[in-house]
């Protein structure tokens, strides 16, 4: 697996904002393309995060942002350096204008996260560690229909795989401990739920 490289929210946001302000209509596959090799982080990052806002609570949305979780997920476990999406899920798309005003939104939310969250503890973000949170992610991917049978309940898995997503984006292992501790919340609250 490629060596993991500290990078920031802000640089993620302005990727995708310039990907959308270069088209009218941008697909998964485009966003996928913009962060090419660079770092495994964004891909479990992005779609928790979009999971986490508004959109989440559409019904269906968090579990076909699930689905895309586990794809990237079960490639970085068995160690892939670039990742792929299956067309069904590369093609789907969303207007340019309203992937910009909803990063706009998000903007001083990613400004706080790069503020508080920097290369802590960054012998934990080995390629082992990286790995063992994608199999967190994956169980945490798996476990979103069900907490989609209630209202906003998928915030609690998409909120620890945006962790897992922003402690290896950012190189921060004291994030990823937490992590850890948000994905045996989340286990627990599911365990209640069922």
């Amino acid at each position: 697996m490629a060596e993991q490289k500290r990078s920031s929210v802000t640089d993620i946001i302005a990727r995708i904002d310039r990907c959308a302000a270069d088209n009218r209509h941008v697909s998964v596959g485009d966003i996928v393309a913009e962060f090419g090799q660079r770092s495994q982080g964004p891909f479990l990052l992005v779609p928790a995060l979009i999971g986490i806002s508004p959109i989440g609570g559409i019904p269906f949305a968090p579990t076909f942002l699930a689905v895309m979780i586990a794809v990237f997920s079960l490639q970085i476990i068995i160690g892939r350096t670039s990742l792929w999406l299956p067309d069904i899920l590369s093609q789907r798309e969303i207007e340019g204008d309203k992937v910009h005003v909803g990063l706009k939104r998000i903007d001083p939310v990613a400004e706080r996260m790069d503020r508080w969250f920097h290369g802590r503890l960054e012998s934990l973000i080995s390629p082992v560690a990286v790995r063992v949170a994608a199999a967190m992610c994956l169980l945490l991917s798996l476990s979103v229909p069900v907490f989609e049978l209630v209202p906003f309940a998928a915030l609690a898995p998409m909120t620890a795989i945006a962790a897992f997503g922003l402690a290896i984006l950012v190189s921060d292992g004291l994030l990823i401990l937490a992590a850890l501790g948000l994905t045996a919340g989340t286990m627990i609250f599911l365990i209640q739920i069922i």
